[in-house]
């Protein structure tokens, strides 16, 4: 359930109409979980996120027409939904949905704001446990496997997003919280390193994702390693 209680409001987005049936017949029979609508593509995703404001959308990579990296995009950059982090207020939160899990797609949809992505043979429970953590604001996966995908895309692929902003307008104290970051710290491994309140850490990382523009905990790692930031050789907790 969602952080006031309600239900969460999840967007299926997949062009196959079976997968399409299968996750919103398992999502509405779930507690806690309310269907909101089913899209073809990602012309269609942008369409019904605009008028269904969900809290969590479960986005395929490939389709034909406006793909799931270029609806994410759209999605994340209009305002819609709505997110529970105070940083992406009115955004909601994205769940890519991938057969291979360090597909260049996969990537190229953090860099976007996704906050996560599920295999297609994810088993029931996890999928729904999935949705809940990341409408709680949280990323999907462990931090061990942004990294991966970072070190694996960061120095060989082109992105044809626009560069990151720099970091210029951030404080001292928003940077150190943002390079361990993306060292793959939680809020409260952080409060620790810095001797601060895990409160504190909360809100300087809101901060910096709103200065900068970020949909997602995710983006923010993804930002991190391509500021120099953090470098895939430095990327580990220590």
């Amino acid at each position: 359930m969602s952080t006031d209680g309600s239900n969460i409001r999840v967007l299926i987005v997949d062009d196959e109409v079976l997968i399409r049936a299968g996750l919103s017949a398992l999502l509405r029979a779930a507690p806690g979980v309310e269907v909101v609508g089913e899209a073809a593509d990602g012309a269609e995703a942008v369409e019904l996120a605009a008028a269904t404001r969900p809290d969590v959308i479960l986005m395929d990579i490939r389709m034909p027409g406006a793909d799931g990296i270029t609806a994410t995009r759209r999605i994340l950059n209009t305002g819609t939904g709505t997110g529970t982090d105070a940083a992406a207020v009115g955004r909601p939160r994205i769940l890519v949905l991938t057969t291979f899990d360090l597909d260049e797609y996969v990537y190229a949809a953090l860099r976007a704001g996704a906050s996560g992505f599920l295999l297609k043979d994810t088993p029931p429970d996890r999928l729904i446990g999935a949705i809940s953590t990341v409408a709680a604001g949280d990323m999907l996966f462990a931090p061990s496997v942004v990294r991966r995908l970072i070190e694996a895309y960061t120095g060989d692929q082109a992105v044809e997003a626009p560069v990151p902003p720099r970091l210029d307008a951030l404080t001292a104290r928003e940077r150190d919280i943002l390079r361990l970051v993306g060292k793959g710290l939680s809020n409260s491994d952080i409060a620790g390193r810095l001797v601060i309140a895990e409160a504190t850490v909360k809100t300087h990382l809101n901060r910096t994702m709103a200065k900068l523009n970020l949909a997602s905990r995710a983006q923010a790692v993804v930002l991190a390693y391509e500021t120099g930031l953090v470098t895939p050789q430095a990327g580990g907790p220590a």
